[in-house]
């Protein structure tokens, strides 16, 4: 019998022992990625010197399990207990990361062990995040989904913020492989806080289950089956295979183009990530002023336009440049996800959640290899700043999906079962106010 015990609808978050058991785990999980996202690129661009090509194909291979594994992780996190996938995720990435600091010392480290840890960790992260996100609307009330989708970004927000000058600060200190060791300290940490959980999960019956692809398909069918989602969808994976091509070449660029020191892109990092925290604190009343309908395709489109910023530094003042676009970014990412993510989690039936999330991290999450190793390839046979031109041009493209649909006509997003029926209803009869859905 599930024994969750979900706080009052009036209730702080914070006072419901689940939700703030996952918050901590999350917040010093997010931490730890930082340390790992900052100071393995810089491994292989000052320890083993990489080139462009090779800086793509390090990318590549860190988000290549979501495109490979991702729809039957979903229907295997279906017939799993979340909680345990959660803790055994952040375990065996803490033992995979370990291994490179050792390396190191042993003088053993290499661009092959760098990309086989970056895609083995990948692997466990797919079936990590899948499970992570799909757990929140098994531990918290409907109603809270929103609220608990805004105090988990607001912590990965902070970590954007703080994480990558304090990452700077421990490379200097100690060097970018002992960095990485101390995610494994944080991912340590994170598992024994989900541990704590005592929500208990529905064991799945072992007699209901069907053929793998039979369950797979129902999950992709549900998110390509709804005329809303689809578009999200779109947006968001388009926008994705850019920003991915451009960051994959993000350290070169600031290292050996605009001649930034550690100190100063991990500064560069971190004050523009103000903007993300900005956007976890301010995604609520933006979506009460604007509607939060129109609140995707407005940020959406802010998001795309500031991806500029980026080639745009080689030509303005750098460190300025940057800090306004990766702010505007970082603010409007934030607002997007928050909107869009507890759309589709208040959407869905909890069987089917796993196998959702699944199909949404494959069509959204598998074009960012596909972008990083373009991005890699153009970089070398281009240069890095005109590829960065052009894949700013196809993020801003990218919000066309959500620009022209119904949603800029929706203040209100739906929030039943029979939202299809709702949205379906508005491309066929749009009225002054958009379309309300029940609560």
């Amino acid at each position: 019998m599930t024994t969750a015990t979900p706080a009052a609808g009036t209730r702080s978050l914070f006072r419901h022992h689940d939700f703030r058991q996952l918050w901590m785990g999350d917040t010093v999980s997010v931490f730890g990625a930082q340390f790992v996202m900052f100071a393995m690129p810089l491994m292989a661009v000052q320890l083993l010197h990489a080139d462009a090509f090779e800086m793509g194909v390090l990318a590549m291979l860190e988000s290549l399990a979501f495109l490979l594994i991702s729809l039957p992780a979903g229907a295997w996190v279906d017939r799993w207990r979340k909680k345990l996938v959660i803790v055994l995720g952040d375990l065996l990435r803490a033992a995979l990361l370990i291994t490179l600091p050792v390396a190191w010392l042993l003088d053993a480290l290499t661009m092959w062990q760098l990309y086989v840890v970056a895609f083995a960790v990948g692997c466990i992260t797919v079936f990590f995040d899948v499970a992570n996100q799909s757990y929140l609307p098994e531990i918290v009330d409907g109603d809270q989904i929103s609220d608990g989708n805004g105090k988990l970004q607001a912590s990965q927000q902070t970590a954007q913020v703080v994480g990558p000058a304090a990452a700077s600060a421990l490379v200097r200190l100690v060097g970018s492989p002992l960095t990485i060791a101390v995610t494994a300290v944080c991912m340590g940490l994170s598992s024994l806080f989900v541990s704590r959980i005592r929500h208990r999960e529905e064991p799945h019956d072992p007699a209901a289950r069907r053929p793998l692809l039979e369950e797979i398909k129902e999950g992709m069918s549900f998110v390509l089956g709804h005329p809303l989602l689809r578009r999200i969808v779109a947006c968001t994976g388009l926008s994705n295979l850019a920003s991915s091509a451009i960051f994959a070449l993000f350290v070169l660029y600031a290292i050996r183009t605009l001649g930034f020191s550690e100190t100063t892109l991990g500064v560069v990092m971190s004050v523009g990530a103000v903007g993300g925290l900005l956007g976890a604190v301010s995604s609520a009343p933006f979506g009460r002023l604007v509607g939060e309908g129109r609140a995707i395709p407005l940020a959406a489109t802010l998001g795309g336009a500031a991806m500029f910023a980026v080639p745009l530094a080689s030509v303005l003042p750098a460190v300025p440049t940057l800090l306004v676009g990766q702010f505007v970014m970082s603010w409007a990412v934030v607002v997007y996800n928050i909107a869009q993510v507890s759309f589709r989690q208040r959407l869905c039936p909890k069987p089917l959640l796993g196998r959702m999330n699944a199909s949404i991290r494959f069509l959204v999450w598998g074009p960012m290899p596909v972008g990083a190793f373009l991005g890699g390839l153009l970089g070398r046979e281009l240069g890095v700043v005109p590829t960065m031109w052009a894949f700013a041009a196809l993020g801003l493209s990218a919000a066309l999906p959500v620009v022209l649909s119904p949603l800029p006509g929706m203040r209100d997003l739906p929030r039943e079962l029979d939202a299809l029926a709702a949205s379906a209803a508005v491309e066929e009869e749009p009225t002054e106010d958009g379309a309300h859905a029940r609560d």
